[in-house]
């Protein structure tokens, strides 16, 4: 109100001296300084415009307004009535109009204002309170009647444009101010979120939001190393092996803010490359773009400062995680090892483990892998692709050879980008990212392990180093569960024939009784088996027990039993056969004995059959008749089958 007071008191003693000489200049108030010194800027800001009213100026009035700065630079111009002074707007430093004797010229030399009829007048500003000169103020175009009230209106247009000024200097400070305290709030607040938060996706969109509120129109990406996924962040990855050079790479290479800047036409933009960075190492760079005059080096410091806030942040919140992961995976590692450990099935184990693969992992499509012994295939032992069941691969192809050969874990984010070895699984399956571990005990590879995925860089450097770990535990279970099948089947099996022990024999018959409505028992004796042992030796003997037992085994379903019954008896259960069956079975394994050994022998046969309506049922029942058949076959001449007749 006292500036507008002040104006007015000014006009009324111009208008009572306007047809005196004056010594027009304008005063700049020291008040304004703070915008006038960056007074180009201001009037070309997006959030400035000028919008004065001069309510002093005559409609006749034609022409155009200009401002020039202490080095005579344009900085602002205003045109009235139909003036087209499009030109002043090229001329980027004052130049003579009409051979130096135009207005303007004239009151740059002598700093004091200046009018050339029909051409142009100037008043030159000073600023407060030394009286520095700032600029000049001047304008071109058509004269009044009078060149006092020409030189008149320029003044009181002058006069209320700085009058403006300092509104506009008031009215910047306070806008400058305001965002300042917003900028420390935001910075405030954020840093005490950012130090609460256990999640890295959290701290990042805490940084980026408080970011987006303080520059609503900034263009911002999030450049990470860390496979994080979220659809709200833009988040890109950060391939230093593809960036020629790019201000992002720069700034997370060397650990420090980068900043860019770009002239255009009207406005030129700006851009900034801040790391996000901790104790420990640089973990992503934040990469904004924006308007030059969005930014000072205010500004600049701010966002520093959050991003220093946010890396620190984001490396606790990874070490959480981290720490947390670890904790699971020990976890899930003692508990997958106890439930191994609790099996001793080597198909329990594999179906367990399938199942837990597509669990842990999140995999589409797994393969389990052993080695055959005595060869160089790998066959598969477990998949969830019915197409995949009975294929082998050689130990020389595909992902499984070179894990294989090299004994060490295989992660591929991208096999379809770059297929640098020819993998049936990935074509047959169409995935992209894929695991692979091998299953190693002593030391010595036995199987390989691999789970796929049809999206790119699915799996995490995590996950690849959880299944090597698993694939480890894998390999124990497996190992101890062929161990206990081994020693099953050396307790159970008859070292020299292959066939089983009489012990199993009688278990697998009692068992057999009480579920089944019937079966039948061979019982064989090798003919003059002592004669051979005495005519050709203890280890000829052995050989013609190996072979007998190798014909039996030949002539038998996997269902049925054949075992070593004592010395050169051997014998054989068959369940759900009856007797006449029994016979025919009985009467090829008696020809082929005599075709097939070395020297030949003959065998002589017991046979007896049992069926749910028998009175008495029992292993000593069906032994003792079978007993008694092969006795009447040895009495009747041997090489002969004789059934029992009780």
């Amino acid at each position: 109100m006292n500036e507008q007071a002040e104006l007015g008191k000014q006009l009324i003693k111009l208008e009572s001296n306007r047809h005196k000489p004056i010594n027009y200049r304008l005063i700049l108030p020291s008040a304004a300084l703070e915008v006038s010194l960056e007074f180009k800027k201001a009037l070309k800001s997006s959030y400035v415009k000028w919008s004065g009213q001069f309510t002093y100026l005559p409609e006749t009035l034609n022409g155009t307004f200009v401002m020039l700065d202490a080095d005579y630079r344009i900085v602002f111009k205003h045109s009235i009535g139909e003036a087209d002074h499009s030109w002043i707007e090229e001329q980027m430093n004052w130049t003579d109009i009409s051979e130096g004797h135009d207005a303007i010229s004239i009151c740059i030399t002598e700093q004091s204002a200046q009018i050339v009829e029909g051409v142009s007048c100037a008043i030159p500003i000073f600023l407060a309170p030394h009286e520095e000169l700032y600029g000049i103020f001047g304008f071109i175009g058509e004269p009044l009647q009078e060149s006092m009230d020409y030189l008149f209106y320029l003044y009181t247009y002058g006069l209320e444009f700085i009058n403006n000024l300092v509104l506009l200097a008031e009215t910047e400070k306070n806008r400058k101010l305001s965002r300042e305290i917003n900028k420390r709030e935001v910075l405030f607040l954020a840093s005490r979120r950012l130090h609460s938060l256990i999640s890295t996706e959290a701290v990042l969109t805490e940084v980026v939001q408080s970011l987006k509120s303080v520059y609503p129109i900034m263009s911002l990406d999030l450049y990470l190393l860390q496979d994080i996924q979220s659809a709200s962040l833009p988040i890109k990855q950060l391939d230093l092996q593809k960036m020629d050079n790019a201000m992002y790479v720069r700034a997370f290479m060397d650990d420090q803010l980068v900043m860019e800047q770009y002239l255009g036409v009207d406005m030129g933009t700006i851009e900034l490359a801040v790391p996000l960075s901790g104790k420990q190492g640089v973990y992503g760079v934040l990469h904004m773009q924006c308007e030059t005059d969005t930014l000072d080096p205010s500004d600049i410091q701010f966002i520093s400062m959050l991003a220093d806030s946010g890396g620190s942040a984001f490396e606790n919140a990874k070490l959480y995680e981290q720490s947390y992961l670890l904790i699971s995976e020990l976890r899930l590692i003692n508990e997958i090892t106890r439930r191994l450990n609790q099996s001793l099935s080597l198909n329990e184990i594999i179906d367990f483990v399938s199942a837990e693969l597509i669990q842990i992992f999140g995999a589409e499509y797994f393969c389990i892998l052993q080695r055959e012994k005595e060869s160089d295939r790998l066959a598969v032992q477990a998949t969830n692709m019915p197409a995949m069941f009975s294929e082998y691969f050689t130990i020389n192809s595909g992902f499984s050879g070179v894990v294989f050969s090299t004994k060490e874990p295989v992660i591929i984010s991208d096999y379809w980008a770059s297929p640098l070895v020819s993998s049936k699984l990935m074509e047959f399956t169409g995935g992209r990212s894929l695991i692979a571990s091998p299953i190693i005990v002593n030391e010595e590879v036995m199987g390989v392990i691999m789970v796929v995925h049809h999206k790119p860089s699915y799996f995490s450097y995590d996950n690849y180093k959880l299944l090597q770990v698993l694939s480890g535990h894998i390999g124990l279970a497996m190992t101890n569960a062929s161990l206990h099948a081994e020693v099953k089947r050396m307790v159970i099996t008859d070292n020299l024939t292959g066939l089983y022990v009489r012990h199993y024999l009688d278990e697998q018959i009692s068992n057999f009784q009480k579920e089944d409505f019937c079966g039948s028992f061979v019982l064989i004796d090798i003919d003059n088996f002592k004669k051979i042992n005495d005519t050709y030796g203890h280890q000829v003997g052995d050989q013609i027990l190996k072979q007998v037992s190798a014909i039996i085994q030949n002539s038998v379903r996997e269902s049925d039993v054949a075992a070593r019954w004592g010395g050169e008896e051997l014998a054989i259960y068959l369940p759900h056969i009856y007797k006449e069956q029994t016979l025919k079975i009985a009467e090829r394994i008696r020809q082929n004995v005599m075709k097939e050994t070395n020297p030949t022998v003959t065998i002589s046969c017991g046979v007896s059959d049992w069926n749910w309506e028998d009175e008495k049922i029992s292993v000593e029942t069906l032994f003792y008749k079978a007993d008694m058949a092969l006795y009447q076959a040895k009495n009747d001449g041997r090489n002969r089958i004789i059934m029992d007749s009780l």
